[in-house]
Parts: structure tokens; sequence; C-alpha cells
């Protein structure tokens, strides 16, 4: 089966196209391409916001553990010495990347591939499909979140990534391509 709007080969029975996510029309339909349902995408201010509000979740999660582990630095330079105190210092390095990727997995593995959507874009009304509509799997949304991790390894690419949906027809981002996922409004 063909996509009547692009063209690309689809298979039986999706709802979406996988290439241009167009609603695909039964095969018994004889209506033109114009007349084909479009996703109805997300703006890329609601992204942005969605983004803002799992990032500000996580710093506040972040700030509350610090402050927890603050304390038991003082404590262990008190009881342990300087030598305790340097090792503890240590794991606040590893800690920061560490938490973020464990409340990832809950907030945009786990969340997503359960109601489709994280806390943050829960707010602003948005959900993450697949190409047929449907909810992302637990490993696709997992390899959505790794895309985007290993992203903020590489100078501006997050930048980039977080920017492409405004120039991009179907506003997704870069990790969304990756797994050919879609963000949509959810009102």
């Amino acid at each position: 089966m063909f996509c009547t709007n692009c063209g690309a080969q689809v298979a039986t029975g999706a709802v979406f196209c996988p290439a241009c996510g167009s609603r695909m029309l039964s095969e018994g339909a004889a209506q033109p391409p114009s007349t084909a349902l479009q996703m109805d995408y997300a703006t890329w201010g609601s992204r942005a916001i969605g983004y803002l509000i799992d990032s500000l979740l996580v710093g506040v999660a972040m700030a509350i553990l610090y402050a927890m582990l603050g304390g038991l630095l003082t404590a262990v330079a008190g009881v342990g010495g300087r030598g305790a105190a340097r090792g503890v210092c240590c794991f606040f390095i590893v800690l920061f990347p560490l938490a973020s990727f464990l409340v990832g997995l809950y907030n945009r593995v786990y969340l997503i591939s359960q109601r489709g959507y994280s806390i943050g874009q829960s707010v602003v009304h948005v959900k993450v499909v697949d190409a047929n509509g449907g909810l992302l799997t637990q490993g696709t949304a997992f390899l959505r979140l790794l895309v985007a991790a290993g992203m903020g390894l590489v100078p501006f690419l997050p930048v980039l990534d977080l920017l492409w949906p405004l120039w991009d027809d179907q506003r997704q981002t870069l990790h969304d391509k990756a797994v050919n996922c879609y963000v949509i409004n959810n009102r």
C-alpha cells in the first residue's frame, strides 16, 4: 500500500504514513490526497515549554538530593576527615548525570510508553506517538532518550535538536526522527 499524500510505501493496516504522517485512507476509499487528514503536530512553543517543565522537575529533584548529600558530606568530613570528604565530593560529579538519567527513565520512557506524555508534556497537552498514531513501546521510548542524551555529548547539538522543529514540516526534533515518532496536540 502507498501513501496517497507522499507516495511512500506503507504497511497494510497502518493508520498514519511513516514518511509524512498523513492519516491513511482505507483501501476501499477513493478520496483524493488533498482530503487526507494530517496529524495535528504540536507547536515548537508547546514542546519547548514542556521540555522546560521536565527540566525544572529534574533540577528541583537534584537540589533536594544535593541538599541531603551536602548534609551527609558535612557529617562524613567531620567523622572521616578530608579524605572521606574528597571521596564523597567525587560522587557528586557522577550523581547529576546518573540521577537525570534515572528521572528520564521514569518521565521520558515509562510515562511516555504508558500514557503518551511526560509530566511536562501533560501540562502543555502534547503527546508522543509512533507513525501509526499509537503509543511508543518502552524500547522505542528508551532509544529516543538515549539519542537525546547522546546528542548532549556534542557541543551545540542539543540546541540544534531543540530548534529543529522550527523548520521541520512534521515539527520533529532529531531524536524524534531517529525513532520515527511525532509529537502531536492532545486536547
